[in-house]
């Protein structure tokens, strides 16, 4: 019963583009994200959680990665990767990324905060997640996917996303000493897995 009341809320609150706007700004300020490691320098990855308002509806920005990538093949994904040398943080390697797989400008990406770090590969390697609204004057926005990397992007509507018929549920993990959700997310054609899965439950989460 409250799963079936957060979801109706949310449906509410995403008839108002504005308003939804406003609460996911307003909660991912306010966040305290919480680390994953006490040591910065181990943590070497970092992706970018898209909010994409696009004909009155609100999405989410994921990708759909190719057959020649070095590992997870053929997931959905973030847009992100790895932290290079001349990247000054975390959120720098994020938005880097982001623009180099999918196009997207970061002088279009209004960065809301930092949400909680993550894991991928078993626990061993750390990813940082940043959220960030695309600038809506700039939508329908010019993709440019990075051909090497990116197969295809989706943006996924939220309302579909927060939907619990889409949503498989298993057993939480235990990794790092810390219980995770263990979901997968169903749209048409897509699954939606592993640590992209977490990371969208914690956002979705946090905002509705």
């Amino acid at each position: 019963m409250a799963t079936t009341s957060k979801t109706s809320d949310a449906t509410r609150l995403l008839a108002d583009p504005d308003a939804a706007i406003a609460r996911i700004r307003t909660r991912i300020r306010a966040h305290e994200y919480r680390p994953i490691t006490t040591d910065e320098a181990a943590i070497t990855h970092a992706v970018l959680v898209p909010f994409y308002l696009v004909r009155d509806e609100l999405h989410i920005v994921l990708t759909k990665r190719t057959d020649f990538v070095s590992m997870q093949q053929g997931h959905i994904a973030f847009p992100g990767g790895r932290r290079e040398p001349d990247d000054p943080d975390l959120l720098a390697a994020a938005l880097r990324e982001s623009h180099e797989e999918i196009g997207l400008e970061p002088r279009h990406v209004e960065v809301l905060g930092r949400l909680d770090d993550f894991w991928t590969r078993g626990g061993k390697m750390f990813v940082a997640g940043f959220a960030g609204l695309i600038e809506p004057a700039a939508s329908p926005y010019p993709w440019r996917p990075q051909a090497r990397e990116v197969a295809e992007i989706l943006e996924m509507p939220v309302r579909h996303l927060l939907d619990p018929r889409h949503i498989e549920v298993a057993a939480p993990r235990e990794v790092l000493g810390r219980m995770w959700p263990d979901e997968t997310f169903v749209s048409p054609g897509h699954r939606t897995f592993g640590a992209t899965a977490r990371t969208l439950r914690h956002a979705l989460d946090l905002v509705f």
